[in-house]
């Protein structure tokens, strides 16, 4: 069985490690941490050879239910579940319900079902169908199924409620499923904190799913921008201090570096690394800067050359490039679609060891890009999970350092 044994508090954020990990119980994870984020249950863009490539690959990888329920038949013949299956059988394996990269609709959840999008449409899940899909991926820990559709401002306090209610019955009804199912009995169930923006709900979901034997908890529904980052704060603040100190808290679909943080020092363990994949979608490179004891020189030289490169493209990218979606990029980013990386031969990120940067340039990856060529997302996958692994790095070593909060004024800085 897991065990998260925290070393440190500062404040309300936590370090700490998560032991007794896999079939014989010999890996751990340190958290605050994220999982690798995977499509179908493979890191997207990646084999498993070029996935090895890659520094500070997280010892848990995350699939999505949602991508793999129609591929259920396949895999109960198979028998050996979706880690082998895959070619993941040395990882840690967790499940959750969506995929935070492409939630579905809303609107479709009843009291007896939970629906899921996949690539050949809607798939409803009873608890029943819900835990023999579970057998058939034979995963570590799963999110328990949850009617997670609240979103804030859009839905009355009677549906927040009501969302509470079915979430709490369905992790009553899986639970019951599990005590009599040889296969899963050893898995851990995450569950869900539902509730919406109502911080009553929210409180009741999560003392309720706490006294249930859980390994985990999920708080569920914060992605997006319905709801503002201090309402979310303040939310998430008062429901970590009603759960266990023993158990983790994940969180899905916030992977902004300041959001992180935010969501550190309100106690959250873990999160999914599906930001580097949505970053690399759109032709872009992760060069926030992470570190919180930088090398005067180094840092100076850095710091120059991005600022005048992305002031620059700033400017140009007005009048040259209309197709180039500006609202989706970050302050994080740069984006290699621009025409100013055309005859820009220097690596994604000056300093960083991925395999991408010590290769290539980037006016090379802008070529990949602009003639549509697939090694583009190869090598830009490569370098943001790489660069996005070591600023979790980053935050473990400024939680034990107590400089976390040297490390948010780094990464504010970059946000301004």
């Amino acid at each position: 069985m897991m065990k998260l044994t925290i070393s440190k508090v500062t404040g309300k954020a936590r370090l700490g490690v998560i032991t007794s990990l896999g079939q014989n119980g010999e890996k751990s994870l340190e958290v605050p941490s994220c999982l690798l984020y995977t499509k179908t249950a493979s890191p997207p863009h990646l084999t498993h050879d070029t996935l090895q490539t890659i520094e500070g690959v997280p010892p848990v990888t995350h699939v999505t239910l949602s991508t793999l329920a129609e591929h259920q038949e396949v895999l109960e013949e198979y028998k050996d579940g979706i880690g082998k299956f895959a070619g993941l059988s040395d990882s840690v394996l967790y499940c959750s319900v969506s995929d935070p990269v492409t939630p579905g609709p809303s609107g479709y959840n009843t009291i007896k079902t939970v629906s899921v999008w996949g690539s050949g449409g809607r798939i409803e899940l009873t608890t029943q169908k819900f835990m023999s899909l579970q057998s058939a991926l034979k995963v570590d820990w799963f999110q328990c199924l949850a009617d997670g559709e609240v979103m804030p401002g859009g839905s009355s306090k009677k549906r927040a409620k009501k969302s509470v209610d079915r979430s709490l019955n369905f992790l009553d009804e899986c639970l019951q499923l599990l005590a009599k199912n040889d296969v899963l009995k050893d898995k851990v169930v995450i569950g869900a904190i539902e509730g919406g923006d109502l911080l009553e709900e929210r409180l009741r979901s999560a003392r309720e799913t706490a006294k249930r034997p859980v390994g985990g908890f999920l708080l569920d529904g914060f992605q997006g921008t319905a709801m503002t980052q201090e309402t979310k704060l303040n939310l998430l603040t008062s429901v970590t201090a009603e759960l266990p100190e023993d158990k983790p808290r994940f969180i899905h679909g916030v992977g902004r570096p300041d959001e992180i943080l935010d969501c550190v020092e309100c106690g959250v363990d873990l999160f999914d690394s599906s930001f580097p994949y949505e970053v690399a979608e759109r032709g872009s490179a992760l060069t926030f800067d992470h570190q919180y004891e930088p090398d005067p020189e180094t840092a100076v030289l850095d710091k120059a050359e991005l600022c005048d490169g992305e002031k620059n493209g700033e400017e140009k990218t007005k009048s040259e490039e209309p197709e180039i979606d500006q609202s989706q990029i970050t302050s994080y980013e740069i984006c290699l679609k621009e025409k100013r990386f055309r005859e820009d031969f220097r690596p994604l990120l000056p300093g960083c060891t991925c395999y991408c940067c010590r290769n290539h340039s980037r006016a090379y990856v802008h070529h990949l890009l602009i003639s549509k060529e697939l090694l583009a997302g190869i090598l830009l996958i490569i370098h943001n999970f790489q660069h996005y692994f070591s600023f979790f790095g980053s935050v473990r070593g400024a939680l034990r350092d107590g400089k976390l909060h040297v490390l948010k004024e780094v990464i504010q800085r970059k946000a301004s």
